[in-house]
């Protein structure tokens, strides 16, 4: 039985939903998602819903599940005090398909647990503390046509890139990661997207770049 708030990374929300009911009591289990039209983004209402029912007294413990394929950063942010500090008999439960769908904020605070296939993750080529606008041209250049899906793998590569490079990245940098995966979920153009990340990366971390100050 969980016994305090997890976030569990999964690759099927519903069919995790369905094992962990099995396990939790129903009558003190409220699931808080978008069903509307099929989406599965979690919206501040929904966060507003949760911070509700949180609130709502419970003589025994009481599970909240939030699930989302992708979180609202307003979501996220409106949840974080309430996450930090849950009200007594409160437990949270954020079942979501990727690490950099949760906010640092949030990922820092909260115990995770990853429950889904580990798949290897191919390292960017790019070498992220050196490149400048040419080489980040080029490697555009060569993805113009990337996928959907291949567009987010190769975000995941860059984030872990820039993990095992050490480097110093900030908050806005960090969320930069997590809203292109929902801008590629929202079907905007991959390639506009990796520009987007790609660019804000160079500009924090390459500030001795001759390209930098004189083109962004």
């Amino acid at each position: 039985m969980i016994t305090s708030s997890t976030i569990f990374i999964v690759s099927d929300i519903d069919n995790t939903l369905e094992q962990l009911l099995l396990t939790l009591p129903k009558h003190d289990t409220r699931i808080i998602r978008n069903t509307e039209d099929g989406k599965s983004e979690f919206l501040i209402t929904h966060a507003q819903k949760a911070i509700k029912e949180a609130y709502l007294a419970a003589s025994n413990t009481k599970y909240i599940l939030i699930c989302g394929s992708t979180l609202r950063i307003e979501a996220q942010n409106s949840l974080l005090k309430v996450l930090e500090e849950p009200p007594r008999n409160i437990v949270f439960i954020i079942i979501t398909q990727s690490k950099s769908a949760i906010l640092p904020t949030i990922f820092s605070r909260i115990p995770h647990k990853i429950m889904k296939e580990k798949k290897e993750i191919k390292e960017c080529p790019l070498d992220l503390q050196r490149m400048d606008l040419r080489q980040i041209y080029e490697f555009l250049k060569l993805n113009q046509r990337i996928s959907k899906n291949d567009a987010k793998e190769l975000i995941e590569s860059l984030l872990y890139k820039a993990n095992k490079q050490k480097l110093n990245l900030n908050q806005k940098q960090l969320n930069s990661f997590s809203t292109a995966l929902k801008l590629i979920n929202l079907n905007s153009r991959p390639i506009n997207v990796l520009t987007s990340v790609l660019l804000n990366l160079n500009y924090k971390n390459n500030k001795h770049s001759p390209y930098t100050n004189a083109h962004l």
